[in-house]
């Protein structure tokens, strides 16, 4: 699988796609087709959590007050289907190497 998981609203995910060779990914744009349960298990599956899927720069991450909280796996995977600002972006699936996040301090790599 190649595809690209990106918000078109963001100037990262935007610089990022521009620079990069896009040919043979498929690009999802998560605010108009939301993430499906089965696409955030198989990322989790890459990564080996939900954590590593989930941003906490999201402005909602602030809004709700989810720093004080306890959050489980659980939660995160919940957390991400229900509101598209906590996932990750871009998150960049090359076959069973996935990028997730925008910055080098944020990007991890996972074979």
């Amino acid at each position: 699988m190649k595809k690209i998981y990106y918000l078109k609203t963001c100037d990262t995910c935007r610089r990022i796609l521009k620079e990069m060779d896009k040919t043979d990914f498929v690009l999802q744009e998560i605010k108009s087709n939301p993430i499906t349960v089965k696409q955030l298990e198989e990322l989790a599956q890459l990564t080996n959590n939900y954590e590593v899927l989930f941003s906490k720069r999201s402005k909602k991450y602030t809004q709700m007050d989810l720093k004080s909280q306890i959050l489980t796996e659980r939660d995160y995977k919940q957390l991400i289907l229900e509101e598209y600002t906590f996932l990750k972006r871009p998150i960049i699936v090359n076959e069973n190497t996935i990028l997730v996040g925008n910055t080098l301090k944020n990007v991890t790599f996972i074979e």
